[in-house]
């Protein structure tokens, strides 16, 4: 069906109703702008989440799946709060030169070429972004140690938590914005800033 979200035996079960999942009213915001969807979804990220924005825009083939996709898109924007706590070094690393090939990485791991709800990233256990597979975990409060907590409604990407959601449509094209704690990238990525090329890549 074209759905990159690889759903469980638990999504099976959500669509026949035996689930239910709802994001806490504050959470979840539709937008009524005038533009079109891609563009008012560039726009609100631009003005909401410079730095993601930035990481975005250095990876050619996540800018022209944002521009060219005829069904819509789905992006998880790190917040600036998260771009902070990368520290100094790192933000450094994101807009050196040599670490291009490292950067353009990155931002592909945000970035999903078809439109990918909240509730489906609730219900999978991974996504196909355009840099590779990241899994996908029902976030949990309480506990000690990660241990006994419950789970809280929300979801977690590659560790990050989904904040609140943003959907822009426009004539059968849904353009979603997720805005996330952190990158949603493999931090292993980070072992090859500084370094000329990727081992392995072309």
């Amino acid at each position: 069906m074209g759905i990159t979200c690889h759903l469980f035996i638990a999504c099976l079960a959500a669509s026949s109703g035996a689930l239910a999942f709802h994001l806490p009213r504050q959470q979840k915001l539709h937008a009524t702008r005038c533009g079109s969807a891609s563009d008012d979804a560039q726009e609100f990220i631009s003005q909401n989440y410079p730095s993601a924005y930035k990481l975005l825009s250095k990876n050619n083939d996540a800018m022209k799946a944002i521009n060219k996709s005829e069904s819509g898109f789905t992006i998880f924007a790190a917040n600036e709060k998260a771009f902070e706590s990368l520290g100094d070094k790192k933000r450094s690393q994101l807009n050196d030169v040599r670490n291009e090939e490292v950067t353009e990485k990155i931002a592909a791991y945000h970035v999903i070429a078809e439109p990918v709800t909240d509730k489906m990233l609730f219900n999978s256990g991974g996504v196909i972004t355009l840099g590779g597979q990241v899994p996908c975990e029902r976030s949990t409060s309480g506990g000690m140690f990660g241990m006994g907590g419950k789970e809280d409604g929300g979801v977690t990407i590659n560790g990050s938590k989904v904040v609140k959601t943003e959907e822009f449509s426009e004539d059968g094209k849904l353009c979603i914005v997720h805005e996330v704690d952190g990158l949603v990238s493999p931090q292993i990525l980070w072992r090859y800033a500084d370094q000329l090329r990727i081992p392995g890549s072309k």
